[in-house]
C-alpha cells in the first residue's frame, strides 16, 4: 500500500523516525485514539532526531517532548508556520493518553497531516535530492476500530516513551555530524523555500495588501511609495524595484514590504526584503523594518532585535517610528534598577527581574504565577516603570475581566506611578490616547475599531501598544477574546495565582512558556511560610440534607404533613429528593439557620468579640443567596437588614454594595455572593469564609481561598494584626480536593451558533460519501454549502479579528473549494470561521430545534445513535400538538402527525428530516417554556460531622529555577561532568565551562542561580545535589575501611563520613564536631594524630575535587 510517508524510507538517516511514521499512519486501521498517540510519538522521535543531528540546537534541561519542542534554539530552526501544527500533534497525543476525550478520525487525519508537514520540512533541509510530497488522505487505511480502554491507552504512550535512548548521549555520538547537517540545512534554506501547508492558487491579493496598508494610515503616494527603484543592488544587474517602501516624516526609510501572490508563501520574499533592507540602509543611514507578506499573512522582522514574526496587520507610521528609535534609545534590562516605594519585598523583586530577563532574551511574553495577596499588580506596576524607564515601552495596556479589577487596578498605578497619563477605556470622561490605557475585554473588543483619532484614523493600531498586561490570566483569554493578543503586536505579562493547564484552556500556551514552568512562581505555601500571607482553618461540617438528601420516609409525622402540602398539585409526591437539588429549587430553612447560626458562634470576631468580622458567604445561585440574607434576618432582626447583603450580578448598584464592603467599619459585614466575589476582589478585613456550594474547579478553589489571605496589620486592636482566617465547608469541598487535587477538568462549551456552524460542516463533509451521490442529496449539499457560504461572506471585512482570518475567508467563499472537502479542510473551517460567524436570527428556540436536526441527520449519515434526538423530536411533536388553534401549527398537522408515527422513523432519511426541520422549525416559539417551580420548606435538618483542619496548601507542578536544577542534575547523572563530580573524579575547565552553560544559559541565567543559590559554586552545587557515588567514597576511605587494626567506634566514625558525603556531597570539617560525629567520639579523641590528619586529608581532597578545576 502507497504512504504518505514512504519519501522518508529512501533516506537511511531518517531510520529512526521514518518507521514510527509509517506505523502511526497505519495504526489508523486500529483507531483514531491510538493512531493519536502513536503520531505524537513519530513527531517525538522527529524531534529528537533533530536535535541528535543539528549543531544549532541545544538540548534544553530536560528531554520530554514539551520541552523540546518549546526551547528557543528548535524554533528559531524551524519553519515558524509548523510550531502550532507540532503543537496540535502534542495536544491530540496527550488528550488521547490521558484524557477520556473520545478522538475523531478527521482529528487524527489533520494530526497525521501536521506530522506530514513537519516531516516533508526535515527531507526539505536535510536531504541532497528533496521530494514535494502531498500529503493524500485517500491513502490512509480504514479499518473495524478496536476499542480501547483509557488505561490501555496510557500504558501504550507509556512503554512507547520508555523505550527511548539517552538524547544527551545521541548528541555526543553525532558530533561532526550535526555540524554538517548544519550546512546541509542552511545550504538548502539558502537555495529554494519550504512552503507549509500551501493549499491553491488565488488571484493576486495586492488589493488586501493595499487595504491594509490604507487601513494603518500610509497615504500612497506620499509616505507609501509603490514601485520604489533601488540602484546598487548586490544582484543581477544592480537594479532593484521594491514593492512598497514606508516612509517617515524625515524623509527617511521606516519599513520596506515585499509582497507575494497569495498563492506564495510570504517567506519567499524575506530574502528579497532584506536585500533592499541592506541598499535602503546604505544609500539613507537608517536600516528599514522588514515587512513581508502575501495580503492574508504578514510577516514583521525587526533583525536587530527579534526573529521574524507573524503579526495581523502593518504599523501605523508613528508606531514604526517609535520600532526604528527603539535602536538607539533602548536600554538593556541589565542592572535594573527598581523602586523601592512600589516593590520592596525580595519575591516581587525577583518576579520583576525574572519578567527582564525573559524580555532580554528574546522571549515577548511572560507569565507570572503568584499568589493571591502578594502583591501581583504592584509588581506590574514595577514592570512598567522598568519597561519604560528603559526605553522598552511607551503605550501599556492593562486588561481585566471585571470592571472592579479595572478600578482598582488603575487607582494603584495612578498612586505609584503619578506622571504617567492613565484612563478606564469604561469611563467616557477619560482620554483613550493616554500612554496606559485600563479595560475590560469586551470594551477592547468594540474599542479596536470604533476608537478614532482626530484625523479619522484608528487609534488603536496593530503596533500600539508595546505592552498588554492581563490580569487574572487565568480566566477570559480564551477563544474569541485570545483575538486581542493576536491583534496587537505587543510582549504580553500574565498575572495569576491560578494558571490551567486543561486541553483546551492552557494558560502556558498563550504564554508560550512550557507547562507547569511559568517566568517566576511565588505560591501561597512560601507566601505564608514568609509571613506575607496569613494561612486558614477549616470548619468542614457534614450537612445531613446536603449529604443524603430529604427521605420523605424519615421524616417526622408533622414534617410529612408539611411535606404533601408543599407538593400539591404535582403528577407524583416525590419520595427523595436528593441533595443536590437542596439550594437548587427546594429552600429548606433549617439547614440555612444552622449554618447561619455556627457561622455567628464560631466564625472569627472583632471589636473585642463583640461582633463578627468581615465574611464572604459563597451561594450557589441567586435565590439561594436572597433566602440565606432572608433567614439571617428573620434570626438576627436586631442589625435592621444592613449586616448581611446579596452582592452578585443581579443586585443594582452592586460595585457601591463592594465598596461599602471594603470599607472596615462600613456595611454590610457578611457579604452573600454568587460567582461575583469569587477571585479578584482585594478585601483584608475578611477573616471568615462559607463555602455553600461545591466547587470542582481547583483555579476556582484556590481563588475563594485567596479572598481571605490578605495581611490586615492591627485588625483586632493597636499591634493585635490579623494571624489567619476561618473558611466553613459545607459541601464537601475540601474532601474532595484532597482525593481529586487538579480538581474536574471543564471543556469550554462553544456558543450555539458555532455548534450549529459546525454541524453543518460536518454534515457537508459526510455527505461526499458514496452513498450519498444521488441528485436529491447533491441538491441538498449544495444548498448548505451556499447557505454557509453565505454566513461567511456576510462577516464584517473591517472587523479586525474578521481580518486576520481574511485568508480563509476568501479560499471559503468560493464554491469551488467545496467541492472535495477533506478532513483537514473541515477542520479549518471549524477553527478559523466557526469562532466568527454571527447569529443571523433572534429565534434562540428555532436555531435549537436546527441543531437538533442537524445533529440527528448526521448522525443517521454515520450509523450513530438516533434515541435520544428522536425522542426529543417526537416529544417537541406532541408538544406542538396542544396549539392546534393557532393558524401557523394547523397548517403544518400532517408533519406533526406523521413525525410521532414508527412508520416514518422506520424509513426516515436525511431529506425526511430536512423536511421536518423546514417545517416546524417557526412553531417552536409557540411553545410554551414552563418556569421551574421553587419550593420552601422547614423540615429539621442536622450537623451530622464536624471536623477542623490546619491549612493544606494545593500540590504544585510548578518548576522554579531551583526545581529545574534538581531535575536536571538527578537525571542526567552520567553528563560528564556531574559525573566527575559524583564519581570523585578531577574536573578541568572545560568541564566546568559545561556546567556554567548548562545552569547559566540552558536551564536559567546567572541571575536566577545566584538568586536561588547566592555565592555557592556550581560544582558543590551540584556535588551536593547528586552526593558522591558510595563507591567512590568507599575507595577514598578504603585506607581506613580495610584496617583490621580499628576498633568499632574508629570504624563507625569513618563509616559515618563515608554515609555523610554520599548523601551530601562534600564535608565541612566543622560538621565533624556535630551529630551524628559526636556522639561517637571527638576524632582527636579516636585516632592517633597521623591517622586523624590523614582523615581530613582525604576530606580536604574530596571537597577540593568538588571546587577546582585540575591544573587551575
Amino acid at each position: 500500500m502507497d504512504s504518505n510517508f514512504a519519501f522518508l524510507t529512501r533516506n537511511p538517516q531518517f531510520n529512526s523516525f521514518s518507521y514510527a511514521c509509517l506505523e502511526a499512519e497505519r495504526s489508523m486501521a486500529v483507531g483514531p485514539a491510538t493512531a493519536a498517540i502513536l503520531t505524537r510519538r513519530a513527531l517525538e522521535l522527529a524531534v529528537k532526531w533533530l536535535y541528535s543531528s543539528d549543531s544549532d540546537l541545544k538540548v534544553p534541561y530536560q528531554d520530554n517532548l514539551s520541552s523540546l519542542v518549546h526551547d528557543r534554539t528548535f524554533r528559531e530552526v524551524i519553519e515558524p508556520g509548523l510550531f502550532p501544527l507540532i503543537l496540535y500533534v502534542v495536544k491530540l497525543g496527550n488528550m488521547a493518553a490521558h484524557s477520556n476525550s473520545i478522538i475523531s478520525r478527521s482529528e487524527v487525519v489533520v494530526s497525521l497531516h501536521n506530522l506530514h508537514q513537519f516531516a516533508s520540512w526535515i527531507d526539505y533541509c536535510y536531504s541532497p535530492d528533496q521530494l514535494e510530497v502531498e500529503f493524500r488522505e485517500e491513502l490512509l487505511p480504514i479499518g473495524v476500530e478496536e476499542k480501547k480502554s483509557s488505561e490501555e491507552l496510557k500504558m501504550l504512550y507509556d512503554e512507547l516513551g520508555a523505550k527511548d535512548r539517552e538524547l544527551e548521549s545521541m548528541v555526543a555520538a553525532n558530533k561532526e555530524l550535526r555540524k554538517e547537517l548544519k550546512r546541509v540545512r542552511e545550504a538548502n534554506q539558502d537555495t529554494h523555500d519550504f512552503k507549509v501547508d500551501e493549499i491553491s492558487e488565488f488571484k493576486t491579493r495586492k488589493q488586501y495588501i493595499d487595504v491594509a496598508l490604507k487601513d494603518a494610515g500610509w497615504v500612497f503616494g506620499e509616505d507609501c511609495i509603490e514601485e520604489y527603484k533601488l540602484d546598487g543592488m548586490s544582484l543581477g544587474t544592480g537594479i532593484g524595484y521594491v514593492d512598497y517602501v514606508l516612509f517617515g516624516a524625515s524623509g527617511k526609510p521606516l519599513a520596506v514590504v515585499e509582497a507575494k501572490r497569495a498563492s506564495i508563501n510570504p517567506e519567499q520574499g524575506k530574502h528579497q526584503a532584506t536585500l533592499y533592507a541592506n541598499s535602503l540602509e546604505r544609500k539613507y543611514g537608517q536600516r528599514p523594518i522588514i515587512f513581508y507578506t502575501n495580503g492574508f499573512k504578514t510577516y514583521l522582522w525587526d533583525d536587530t532585535f527579534y526573529p521574524e514574526r507573524i503579526i495581523s496587520g502593518f504599523y501605523a507610521k508613528e508606531d514604526l517610528q517609535l520600532l526604528v528609535d527603539r535602536r538607539m534609545n533602548r536600554v538593556p534590562l541589565t542592572n535594573i534598577r527598581i523602586n523601592d516605594d512600589i516593590t520592596d519585598r525580595y519575591y516581587q523583586k525577583e518576579a520583576i527581574k525574572s519578567v527582564c530577563e525573559h524580555f532580554e532574551q528574546g522571549a515577548r511574553r511572560g507569565l507570572l504565577v503568584m499568589a493571591t495577596g502578594s502583591g501581583k499588580t504592584r509588581v506590574a506596576v514595577s514592570i512598567v516603570d522598568v519597561l519604560t524607564r528603559h526605553g522598552w515601552v511607551k503605550n501599556v495596556l492593562f486588561l481585566a475581566d471585571r470592571t472592579a479589577l479595572v478600578r482598582q487596578a488603575k487607582g494603584s498605578f495612578n498612586a505609584h506611578l503619578p506622571d504617567l497619563s492613565l484612563c478606564n477605556l469604561l469611563d467616557d470622561k477619560d482620554n483613550p490616547a493616554s500612554r496606559m490605557v485600563f479595560s475590560t475585554y469586551p470594551t477592547m473588543m468594540n474599542s479596536i475599531d470604533e476608537t478614532k483619532l482626530d484625523d479619522g484614523k484608528k487609534l488603536f493600531s496593530v503596533g500600539h501598544f508595546d505592552l498588554i498586561i492581563i490580569d487574572e490570566a487565568h480566566r477570559s483569554i480564551f477563544n474569541k477574546y485570545q483575538a486581542i493578543f493576536d491583534y496587537f503586536d505587543a510582549m504580553l505579562v500574565g498575572l495569576t495565582a491560578t494558571p490551567k493547564d486543561d486541553v483546551d484552556r492552557n494558560t502556558y500556551e498563550v504564554f508560550e512558556v512550557e507547562n507547569n514552568v511559568p517566568t517566576y512562581a511565588y505560591e501561597l505555601e512560601e507566601a505564608v511560610r514568609d509571613k506575607y500571607l496569613v494561612p486558614y482553618n477549616t470548619v468542614e461540617t457534614t450537612v445531613k440534607f446536603l449529604e443524603e438528601g430529604i427521605h420523605c420516609d424519615q421524616l417526622t409525622e408533622e414534617e410529612k404533613e408539611q411535606y404533601e402540602e408543599t407538593f400539591i398539585g404535582e403528577d407524583e409526591l416525590p419520595e427523595f429528593i436528593s441533595g443536590d437539588k437542596l439550594n437548587t429549587w427546594l429552600f429548606n430553612a433549617d439547614t440555612v439557620d444552622k449554618v447561619v447560626m455556627q457561622l455567628m458562634e464560631k466564625g472569627i470576631k472583632v471589636e473585642g468579640g463583640d461582633k463578627l468580622g468581615k465574611t464572604i458567604v459563597f451561594a450557589k445561585n441567586h435565590n439561594h443567596a436572597l433566602f440565606i440574607v432572608e433567614r439571617f434576618n428573620k434570626l438576627y432582626p436586631h442589625y435592621k437588614g444592613t449586616f448581611c447583603q446579596v452582592i452578585d450580578n443581579q443586585v443594582k448598584y452592586a460595585q457601591d454594595l463592594i465598596d461599602k464592603f471594603s470599607i472596615p467599619h462600613s456595611m454590610p459585614q457578611i457579604a452573600v455572593s454568587v460567582d461575583m466575589l469569587d477571585t479578584g476582589i482585594d478585601v483584608p478585613d475578611v477573616v471568615n469564609l462559607v463555602f455553600f456550594k461545591k466547587v470542582r474547579s481547583k483555579a476556582k478553589f484556590w481563588q475563594m481561598i485567596g479572598r481571605g489571605t490578605r495581611l490586615r496589620p492591627d485588625l483586632f486592636g493597636p499591634g493585635i494584626d490579623k494571624q489567619n482566617f476561618s473558611i466553613f465547608d459545607y459541601c464537601g469541598n475540601f474532601e474532595f480536593f484532597r482525593v481529586s487535587p487538579q480538581g474536574d477538568e471543564t471543556i469550554q462549551a462553544l456558543s450555539l451558533t458555532q455548534r450549529l456552524f459546525n454541524t453543518r460542516i460536518q454534515l457537508v463533509y459526510e455527505l461526499q460519501h458514496i452513498d450519498y451521490q444521488e441528485k436529491r442529496y447533491a441538491v441538498y449539499r449544495k444548498a448548505l454549502v451556499d447557505e454557509l457560504i453565505g454566513e461567511i461572506k456576510s462577516l464584517d471585512k473591517d472587523s479586525f479579528v474578521v481580518k486576520q482570518k481574511l485568508y480563509y475567508i476568501e479560499k471559503y467563499s468560493d464554491f469551488d473549494n467545496w467541492q472535495h472537502l477533506g478532513a483537514i479542510e473541515t477542520a479549518e473551517i471549524k477553527e478559523h470561521l466557526g469562532p466568527l460567524i454571527t447569529p443571523t436570527e433572534e429565534d434562540e428556540m428555532a436555531k435549537r430545534f436546527d441543531n437538533l436536526v442537524y445533529s440527528l441527520e448526521l448522525a443517521l449519515v454515520l450509523g450513530a445513535n438516533m434515541t435520544r434526538g428522536k425522542n426529543e423530536i417526537i416529544k417537541t411533536a406532541e408538544l406542538l400538538s396542544n396549539y392546534g388553534t393557532i393558524p401557523q401549527v394547523k397548517a403544518r398537522d400532517a408533519v406533526i402527525r406523521k413525525v410521532q408515527t414508527d412508520e416514518f422513523w422506520s424509513g426516515v432519511d436525511v431529506l425526511g428530516l430536512e423536511e421536518v426541520r423546514e417545517a416546524l422549525r417557526d412553531l417552536i416559539k409557540f411553545i410554551k417554556v414552563e418556569s421551574s417551580s421553587i419550593y420552601y420548606t422547614n423540615f429539621s435538618d442536622e450537623f451530622i460531622g464536624v471536623v477542623e483542619n490546619s491549612a493544606e496548601f494545593p500540590s504544585t507542578d510548578l518548576k522554579s529555577y531551583r526545581k529545574k536544577v534538581n531535575q536536571y542534575l538527578l537525571e542526567n547523572r552520567h553528563h560528564l561532568s556531574v559525573y566527575k563530580l559524583r564519581t570523585n573524579k578531577p574536573l578541568t575547565s572545560d568541564d566546568f565551562l559545561a556546567l556554567e552553560q548548562i545552569l547559566w544559559s540552558e536551564i536559567g541565567t546567572r541571575g536566577d542561580y545566584e538568586r536561588e543559590f547566592g555565592n555557592t559554586p556550581l560544582t558543590v552545587l551540584v556535588r551536593q545535589t547528586v552526593g558522591l557515588d558510595p563507591q567512590a567514597a568507599n575507595e577514598a576511605f578504603s585506607e581506613f575501611l580495610d584496617d583490621q587494626n580499628l576498633d568499632s567506634r574508629q570504624i563507625r566514625f569513618v563509616k559515618a563520613i563515608v554515609d555523610y558525603v554520599v548523601i551530601n556531597g562534600v564535608l565541612e570539617k566543622k560538621v565533624l564536631q556535630e551529630e551524628p560525629f559526636r556522639s561517637i567520639g571527638s576524632i582527636v579523641d579516636l585516632f592517633p594524630h597521623g591517622q586523624a590528619l590523614k582523615i581530613v586529608s582525604i576530606i580536604d581532597e574530596l571537597n577540593k575535587n568538588a571546587t577546582d578545576p585540575a591544573g587551575a
